[in-house]
């Protein structure tokens, strides 16, 4: 599993532009060809709403040391009129071991 920490795209105009931020952990491991994926399901901050994010992973990026990430894109839930798109990879599995 991973965490994450991350924020939305700008949404909106003028006094309504605004961005979301979000964090949590992903799902366990599923397997997918020759790598593996997790899943994120989590809500974002709330600015007079919020967003749900439910999306995929990337397949693992290898970064030394036998330690990974995931590059993440995508969109939230349309809430309040509007998506956010986003974009972003998650931590380093096990940063102490």
């Amino acid at each position: 599993m991973h965490e994450f920490v991350a924020s939305t795209k700008l949404a909106e105009e003028g006094d309504d532009r605004h961005n979301h931020r979000f964090a949590g952990v992903t799902s366990e491991v599923i397997p997918k060809g020759s790598s593996h994926v997790h899943v994120i399901l989590v809500n974002t901050d709330f600015f007079n709403h919020h967003h749900e994010v439910a999306i995929e992973t990337g397949p693992a990026i290898h970064v030394g040391n036998g330690k990974h990430v995931h590059f993440v894109k995508g969109t939230t839930t349309l809430d309040d009129g509007h998506v956010h798109e986003l974009e972003f990879a998650t931590l380093i599995q096990k940063p102490l071991i």
